[in-house]
């Protein structure tokens, strides 16, 4: 069999790393990428339909397209303090994942082990369930678990307004209803290791994507338990340890002193960011970083008070945390920098 062009190697995998977000217009979305016809799209298409990469469900008017998996397995597993994370990887998840790259596998491993441990330890479950889907480009985890959820755990453990303030306070990083046993790291982690990394919990949709570093919080169907699901291409080039830098302080030593706080996660529906109390309930635990990238994508305004309290106030009072603004707008710079000409110390 002929092997086919560079270029048509492209267009399908392009197609194929597309699909998934594109399943209904992912002729016209290739087409206009690569400025060809959709026939000739249509061709790619069939031709990976043809080798079993994907399939095509739906009558005419719902025609939409769905990566095949090349393995789909589950399993499960009681909850309690004998079961070991690591025995479920090496004798249970690792042989699944044999032609996986050993640095994508280094991800696999970090992020199920995290999940699991935290299941183990704080979900108040007694069943938890884990689904392995192989895709020609895409590898995917879920768990699942029947316990209290995430959101409402972290919300009443630490005393908080409302289970969407414990999405806010994940994102952070450093957050755990049981500092003895744990740093608070594993989802912050996962989360920017994986492709796209969701949680749903308790009526909450919480998800990050990589590279774009999208976030994004939405209602959902009231589900118990949590589920967790991470996604990531096995051909990725991201590297487990690059992950751990982009946090860390500049002497090199490992130290978690970044992070990385999307404002789109302090705002509730429509509300805009403008009063005192908002601000200080961003700025809890900033104390514990050295370096904190607030991050402004998303958001329109911001009113005076708000940034009044974050940047003279709480700079003035935590000269050693260095607020960093980042994906401003003329506005938000404003008032970043009225409240700034105020800060006498």
């Amino acid at each position: 069999m002929r092997k086919p062009r560079a270029k048509s190697l492209q267009i399908r995998n392009f197609i194929l790393e597309n699909i998934k977000a594109h399943p209904r217009d992912i002729a016209r979305f290739t087409a206009n990428e690569f400025r060809i016809s959709r026939t000739a799209v249509l061709r790619h298409i069939n031709k990976l339909k043809e080798e079993g990469s994907i399939t095509v469900a739906g009558s005419t008017k719902d025609r939409h397209y769905e990566l095949k998996p090349i393995s789909n397995e589950t399993f499960s597993f009681e909850i309690s303090p004998e079961i070991e994370e690591d025995q479920i990887w090496r004798h249970i998840i690792r042989p699944l994942l044999m032609n996986v790259p050993e640095d994508v596998l280094r991800i696999c491993e970090y992020g199920l082990s995290e999940m699991i441990n935290n299941v183990i330890d704080h979900s108040e479950g007694t069943k938890s369930i884990i689904h392995i889907n192989q895709f020609v480009p895409r590898l995917e985890i879920m768990l699942v678990d029947d316990g209290i959820g995430i959101f409402k755990k972290i919300q009443r453990d630490k005393d908080l307004s409302d289970p969407r303030h414990a999405i806010l306070e994940l994102a952070k990083g450093k957050l755990t209803t049981d500092p003895s046993r744990h740093t608070g790291e594993g989802i912050f982690f996962t989360s920017r290791m994986f492709d796209d990394f969701v949680i749903l919990s308790e009526g909450l949709f919480f998800s990050h994507n990589e590279p774009s570093d999208d976030w994004l919080i939405e209602q959902n169907a009231d589900v118990r338990g949590t589920t967790v699901a991470m996604g990531i291409n096995p051909n990725s080039e991201r590297i487990i340890q690059d992950v751990f830098d982009m946090y860390a302080s500049e002497e090199f030593d490992y130290e978690f002193s970044k992070t990385h706080v999307p404002l789109s996660l302090a705002t509730y529906e429509d509300e805009n960011l403008i009063s005192r109390s908002q601000a200080r309930r961003l700025l809890a635990r900033f104390h514990q970083f050295q370096e904190v990238l607030l991050d402004f994508q998303g958001i329109a305004s911001i009113g005076q008070a708000f940034a009044d309290e974050i940047f003279r106030i709480y700079v003035r009072n935590n000269p050693d945390v260095e607020i960093i603004a980042i994906n401003t707008n003329d506005q938000i710079d404003k008032m970043i920098a009225r409240a700034q000409r105020f800060n006498t110390s």
